[in-house]
């Protein structure tokens, strides 16, 4: 669904940016690879959960109005169609 405030292409940028920049280093460890991280890219604050739909819900039960941003921790994508996920090298 889009946000009201910030395009998708935005919500991307900025997303995987604050991830790279902010985040990466501190989340990707043993026991969070293969989780999924949704981050608000206003705030800079996230959630982690095995599920990314329990992680968004709680988040958006704080800030209802947060632009979020959706990964999976380690990885290339969140999900795969028919295809494998391909674990990421930390940078």
């Amino acid at each position: 669904m889009p946000h009201a405030r910030i395009s998708s292409e935005e919500i991307c940028r900025r997303g995987q940016e604050h991830y790279d920049q902010h985040i990466r280093a501190v989340v990707e460890t043993a026991e969070n690879i293969g989780k999924q991280i949704v981050i608000d890219i206003e705030t800079g604050a996230y959630e982690i959960d095995e599920d990314g739909l329990k992680a968004s819900r709680r988040h958006l039960a704080r800030r209802p109005d947060a632009a979020l941003y959706g990964l999976r921790i380690g990885y290339d994508a969140v999900y795969a169609l028919g295809g494998v996920l391909t674990q990421t090298t930390r940078r």
